[in-house]
C-alpha cells in the first residue's frame, strides 16, 4: 500500500496511507526509529449513535497537497454520516510536534451531536515490551513514554483544550485488538493508565448547528522528556497550533520557490510537478545530512526490511537534484555525512542508517570461498562526482578544502588501485544489488568520478595528480569500449566476469543503468556506440503495454508481474528508468521540436503519480497501480533532474538563459 502524502522537517515524518491513516511515525532521525512500526493509527467520527472509521467504504477521499508547500489538503466525505471534513496536516518546521487542523461540516438541516476519535497504536523505539501511556490530568493529554522518548498527544475544539473521552489498554496480547474498539459506540472507558504492550485512543465533543460547521485541531509532541513534552505542549497552546500550521505553509513554500527558475518552455502541471518532487524529497532528508532511500514499511511484508537506509548511490544522486534546485545546505549536509562513513581505504560499505551506523546488507564477505569487499562500487565513485556538481554550482572552496581528502583524494586513489589489468573496476555487486561482476554502469560511474578528482586537481593546482586521474580515466574508457563492446550484438555487454585466464564473459542483457554512460561523461552524446546502445534500450524495455515507460532490464523478476510476453513487458516500468531515456531524448536534442518529444516521458510520470504527487518505485505494467515502496526519494529526485536538463537544454537552443539558478557544466569532452 503506498506511502501518501508524507510531511516533515528533518527531525520528525509522519506518513500516511491511502485512506488517510498515519502509518509511521520517525523521529528523532528521518527513518529511525519507526515508533508505529507500520501499524494504522485509526481515525474515526461518531454521530448520531452512528460511526465510522476513516477506512470504511461510506468515505470518499482526496489526499492532495496545497499547492507548492508541504501542507496537506484533504477532503473526507462521508454521505451516511451527513458528514464532510476538511484537515490540513503538517509538522512544525522548527519543533517536533505533528498538527492537524480539522474543519467538521454538518451537511444535514438539524443540529448534531459529533465525536472525533484518534488511536495511537505506538511502539517506542519500534519495540511494543515496556511502554506506559497514561492520561496526564495536567495538559489534559495523553502521553506514551519509554526511556527518553516522549509522545504528549492532545487537541483543543471550539470551546476548549483537552481531550474529552480517552481510554489506555493492551494491544496485540491473546485476543485485545486495542482500544480503538472501544470508540465505536462514541464513548471510551476512562481508563487512566496502562503498560507493556500498550495503546490509547482519544475523543473531542463538537456540537454543530445545522449546515454549520465546527473546528478541532489535534497535535503529537515529542521529546526526550515529560518535562520538554509539557513545555511544546504549551508551546502549542500558546502560538495556537493554526498559526503554527500557517506559518509552516508559509515556509516550506519561500524553501520550495526561492529559486528565480523560469518554467515556461514547460505546461505548468510539469512546474507543479517539479515543485512537489522537491517537497516529497525534502521529507525523506535527515537533518543530521543522511538522504533515506523510502520510508514505507510495507515493504517489510515483501523483503523482511525496509528501504529507511541511505545508499551512498542514491543519496549522491538525489544530491544532484538538490545542488541545481539551489539547495546547498542540504548537499553540504549530505556529503558531510558522507565523510563521516567512508572507510580509511577509501570506499564506501553497502548502506547506513540515518544515525551513520552501518545497516543491514546480503553482500557477503567471503564469495567462492575468497575473501570479497561487500561493496557496489559505483556509491563511491558516485558520492565523488556529486561532490563535484556541487562545487560547480556554488563554488564554495574552503567547504570543498575540508571535504577534499576523504571524498576526493581518499576514493579517487582507491578506484585507480581496485582495477584489473586491463584497467577495469574489480568485480563488485552492481546498482540493482543483484549480481556480482564488472558492470557498465560501475565502469560509467568511475570515469566520471576520475573526471571529477582530475577536475579538483586542476582546481588546485595539482599537476601530477590531475595527470594521473586523467591517465586512469581514458585507460578506464578504452577498457570499457574494447572489452565491453559487442560487435555483433550492437551494443554494450550489461556486465562482463574475468576468468582465470584473463578473459570475459559476457552477460549481454539489456539494462537502462547504461543511462550512465551519458550521464557521467563516459561518452559524448554524439557517440555512435553510445546511440546503439540507447536505441537498444528504448527497443527492447518500453513497456508495449497502455501504462508504458521503461523497465530496468529484460525479464526483471522484482515485483514482477506475472506475463508470458517479455517482448511486450519485460519487466515493470520504473520512473528513474522511463526518466534516463528521457534525460538521453533531452541531451541528444539539436532543435525545439526534438526537444518537445522529451516532454512525454516527464507527463508519464505524472499522469502515473498519486493524486497527492506521490511517486512509487515502480508501476504495475497493466493497471498503472504503484509497487514496491512509495515514494521513492530517488524517482522524485530525477523528475527534477530531468526537468531542469530540459529547461537548461531549452535556454541552450534558444539563446535565452534568463531565470535559470545556475549555468551548469556539462561533463568535459574528451
Amino acid at each position: 500500500m503506498p506511502r501518501d502524502i508524507p510531511i516533515g522537517n528533518g527531525d520528525m515524518l509522519v506518513t500516511f496511507d491511502d485512506k488517510y491513516r498515519i502509518r509511521d511515525l520517525y523521529w528523532p532521525h528521518v527513518g529511525m526509529p519507526n515508533h508505529t512500526g507500520g501499524h494504522v493509527q485509526h481515525f474515526g467520527v461518531w454521530a448520531d449513535g452512528d460511526f465510522a472509521w476513516i477506512e470504511d467504504d461510506s468515505w470518499t477521499r482526496t489526499l492532495r497537497y496545497k499547492p507548492d508547500t508541504m501542507v496537506t489538503e484533504v477532503t473526507l466525505r462521508n454521505e451516511r454520516l451527513g458528514l464532510e471534513m476538511h484537515c490540513e496536516d503538517a509538522v512544525d518546521y522548527n519543533n517536533p510536534v505533528y498538527l492537524r487542523s480539522i474543519r467538521v461540516c454538518n451537511l444535514r438541516s438539524g443540529p448534531r451531536e459529533v465525536r472525533v476519535f484518534f488511536h495511537h497504536d505506538i511502539s517506542i523505539d519500534g519495540f511494543r515490551v515496556g511502554d506506559t501511556v497514561n492520561y496526564d490530568p495536567k495538559t489534559m493529554g495523553m502521553v506514551h513514554y519509554k526511556d527518553g522518548t516522549y509522545f504528549l498527544i492532545n487537541g483543543c475544539d471550539s470551546r476548549k483544550c483537552g481531550i474529552d473521552h480517552f481510554a489506555t489498554g493492551t494491544k496485540r496480547l491473546g485476543s485485545a485488538e486495542g482500544t480503538w474498539r472501544d470508540a465505536e459506540d462514541g464513548q471510551l472507558v476512562r481508563s487512566a493508565i496502562a503498560q507493556g504492550s500498550v495503546d490509547s485512543t482519544i475523543g473531542f465533543d463538537l456540537k454543530i448547528a445545522a449546515d454549520a460547521e465546527s473546528h478541532l485541531v489535534y497535535w503529537i509532541a515529542a521529546a526526550h522528556s515529560y518535562k520538554e513534552a509539557r513545555r511544546l505542549n504549551q508551546k502549542v497552546l500558546d502560538r495556537t497550533a493554526e498559526r503554527m500550521i500557517r506559518r509552516t505553509e508559509a515556509y516550506w513554500r519561500l524553501w520550495a520557490c526561492k529559486e528565480p527558475i523560469d518554467f515556461s518552455p514547460l505546461p505548468e502541471p510539469l512546474r507543479d510537478q517539479y515543485v512537489r518532487s522537491e517537497l516529497i524529497l525534502r521529507t525523506q532528508v535527515d537533518h543530521d545530512g543522511a538522504i533515506i532511500a523510502a520510508n514505507d514499511t510495507d515493504i517489510t511484508h515483501f523483503a523482511g526490511d525496509t528501504y529507511s537506509y541511505m545508499w551512498p548511490r542514491d543519496g549522491a544522486l538525489c544530491s544532484q537534484a538538490l545542488i541545481l534546485a539551489g539547495h546547498s545546505e542540504l548537499s553540504r549536509r549530505f556529503f558531510r555525512f558522507c565523510s563521516g562513513l567512508i572507510e580509511p581505504e577509501g570506499f564506501f560499505l553497502h548502506k547506513y542508517n540515518p544515525t551513520g551506523t552501518l545497516a543491514s546488507s546480503w553482500h557477503p564477505w567471503l564469495k567462492d570461498g575468497k575473501a570479497s569487499l561487500p561493496i557496489q562500487q559505483d556509491e563511491t565513485a558516485l558520492v565523488v562526482w556529486a561532490l563535484r556538481r556541487h562545487f560547480e554550482v556554488f563554488r564554495d572552496v574552503e567547504f570543498i578544502r575540508e571535504m577534499h581528502r576523504k571524498l576526493v583524494t581518499l576514493p579517487a586513489e582507491w578506484i585507480m588501485e581496485y582495477r584489473d589489468h586491463n584497467g577495469l573496476p574489480l568485480a563488485s555487486w552492481d546498482l540493482w544489488e543483484e549480481r556480482h561482476g564488472v558492470h557498465l554502469f560501475t565502469v560509467a560511474t568511475c570515469i566520471g568520478a576520475l573526471d571529477a578528482a582530475r577536475d579538483f586537481a586542476d582546481d588546485f593546482g595539482a599537476a601530477e595528480e590531475s595527470a594521473r586521474y586523467r591517465a586512469a580515466a581514458d585507460h578506464m574508457r578504452s577498457a570499457m569500449a574494447e572489452h565491453m563492446w559487442n560487435d555483433q550484438a550492437g551494443h554494450f555487454a550489461r556486465a562482463v566476469t574475468l576468468q582465470d585466464d584473463g578473459s570475459y564473459t559476457h552477460d549481454m542483457t539489456i539494462d537502462a543503468s547504461a543511462w550512465g554512460l551519458l550521464a557521467f561523461g563516459a561518452f559524448d552524446v554524439g557517440d555512435v556506440k553510445l546511440a546503439a546502445h540507447m536505441e537498444a534500450v528504448r527497443s527492447r524495455l518500453t513497456i508495449k503495454t497502455d501504462v508504458g515507460g521503461v523497465a530496468r532490464y529484460e525479464n526483471d523478476y522484482y515485483h514482477q508481474v506475472e506475463s508470458k510476453d517479455t517482448d511486450r513487458v519485460p519487466g515493470n516500468p520504473w520512473a528513474i528508468c522511463t526518466l534516463w531515456l528521457t534525460q538521453y531524448d533531452i541531451a541528444s536534442a539539436t532543435t525545439l521540436q526534438s526537444l518537445e518529444k522529451a516532454i512525454a516521458g516527464l507527463e508519464w510520470t505524472r499522469n502515473l503519480a498519486l493524486d497527492s504527487g506521490v511517486l512509487a518505485e515502480q508501476f504495475d505494467p497493466y493497471s498503472g497501480a504503484p509497487l514496491s515502496v512509495s515514494p521513492l526519494t530517488w524517482s522524485h529526485a530525477t523528475v527534477m533532474t530531468t526537468t531542469v536538463q530540459y529547461l537548461l537544454k531549452y535556454a541552450q537552443l534558444t539563446g535565452n538563459r534568463t531565470g535559470l539558478i545556475a549555468e551548469l557544466t556539462s561533463p568535459r569532452p574528451q
